[in-house]
Order: C-alpha cells, then sequence, then structure tokens
C-alpha cells in the first residue's frame, strides 16, 4: 500500500471516511472527494496529523466537469492515481407505487452516472501510467432484487454490470474489484423521504449493521495484492443477514 495514491469518492462519512482513514494508516496517499467540504477538511485534518498524505476536493459527482477536474487537479498534486474507489451514492428505497421520480432520477444520476464520470475521467490517466485499478462499490441489492427496493437495486445492479464489461474491455491492463456489502453502519440507511420504509430499514440496520472498517478492510485487501493478482468480486454481508 505504501505510496500508492488512492482517490476515494463520497469520502465524507461511512465507507469512504473509513476506507481513506485505514489506508492512509498503511502508506497510501488519500485523496478524498465529497460534496460536504467542512467534513472533508476535518477528515483531512486527522489524517495529515497521524502523518498521512491527504488531499481533499469539494465534488458532485454528478456533475461532469467537476469530476473532470478533480481527476486533473489529483493526478497532477500526487504526480499518479492508482486506484479510484467509486464510493459515492444514495439508497433512497421505496415501493415503486410510490412514484417517488425524483428520488430514482438522483439515484440513477449519482449511483450509475457518477460512477460512469469517474471511470472516464481517470481512464486516460490510467493508460498514461500503463496501471490502474478501479474499485466500485455496489450492494447485495446488486445480487438479488426484494420488493420496495427495486428501483435501488436496478442501479446496483448497474454497478455489477458495469464492472464487469471495465473488466473486459481493459483486460490484461487495469484491475476492476467489485464490492458489495449487506449492512454496514452509514447514513445510506437515511436516503428514503418514504416514511415508511426509512423506519424499517433503519431498525434493520440498527439490529444488523457490522462496522464499515469491514469494507474497509476488503478494499484494502484488493488494493495490495500483486498487479498480476486482480481481486474481481467480493460481498461482505454480515454473518446474521439473509437477504
Amino acid at each position: 500500500m505504501h505510496g500508492k495514491v488512492v482517490l476515494i469518492t463520497g469520502a465524507s462519512s461511512g465507507i469512504g471516511e473509513v476506507t481513506a482513514r485505514l489506508l492512509a494508516k498503511q502508506g497510501a496517499a488519500v485523496v478524498l472527494a465529497a460534496r460536504r467540504k467542512d467534513k472533508l477538511q476535518k477528515i483531512a485534518e486527522d489524517i495529515a496529523r497521524d502523518g498521512g498524505v491527504v488531499s481533499c476536493h469539494e465534488v458532485d459527482v454528478t456533475q461532469k466537469d467537476q469530476v473532470e477536474k478533480m481527476i486533473a487537479d489529483a493526478a497532477a498534486q500526487h504526480g499518479r492515481i492508482d486506484a479510484l474507489v467509486s464510493n459515492a451514492g444514495l439508497m433512497a428505497l421505496s415501493p415503486i407505487s410510490s412514484g417517488k421520480t425524483g428520488e430514482w432520477d438522483r439515484m440513477i444520476d449519482l449511483n450509475i452516472k457518477g460512477m460512469l464520470y469517474g471511470i472516464a475521467a481517470v481512464w486516460p490517466v490510467f493508460e498514461k501510467q500503463k496501471s490502474g485499478h478501479f474499485i466500485n462499490i455496489a450492494s447485495i441489492a446488486g445480487l438479488k432484487v426484494a420488493p420496495g427496493n427495486t428501483a435501488y437495486c436496478a442501479t446496483k445492479h448497474a454497478v455489477r454490470a458495469l464492472s464487469e464489461g471495465l473488466r473486459m474491455e481493459s483486460l490484461g491492463k487495469f484491475r476492476v474489484t467489485v464490492v458489495s456489502p449487506g449492512y454496514v453502519e452509514s447514513e445510506l440507511m437515511y436516503g428514503t423521504s418514504d416514511e415508511a420504509t426509512r423506519n424499517g430499514v433503519v431498525e434493520a440496520y440498527k439490529q444488523n449493521a457490522i462496522p464499515a472498517d469491514s469494507i474497509a478492510g476488503a478494499i484494502s485487501y484488493a488494493i495490495s495484492q500483486p498487479d498480476h493478482t486482480s481481486i474481481n468480486e467480493i460481498v461482505v454481508r454480515p454473518t446474521v443477514q439473509e437477504f
């Protein structure tokens, strides 16, 4: 891990924040990206105080021009980008009958298009340095569909499809890992405005969620493999979780 440069979106909380802190402790230079500048700065201050190498960027990954600038600035500052962890996402669960098209649009923009913008922007950097690692955060919702989760499941199935296509298109050049978490401590549980659904999700998370460092450890494991080895898919659930 020492000396690698890892860019993490959605780094202001949850899986993104914990991953940034872990990788920095392991010797990586971490680039933090999210919309909440105040939270990013606090995390960056903590990492720097502990001797880590860190930079942060206020960015909305649904805005292509912002993503392109972030990637260019990070590559210029650190000289390279070894891995992109596409973690920014939204889980706005609701039944199709709720008709919450605005929230579905937001999930499509963030979970799919936001990821694609990052991939497109960092690809030329990876090409130039002749190496790179795409790490895409999906979900167990990308493995099966549950009633009331349909739109969200569709976005996470898309993440897994994009990741597999990306693996095949970059064969022999770059590594691709898709990580599918189950119930993990994060702000995702609060993503929907559908009150009944949110109450059920929050209760399920309170009873079952495992710490975010469970996912951070999986990401670290994938990155730290030798260049000739690609860990393509990791599923991490609480032991008690059926879905």
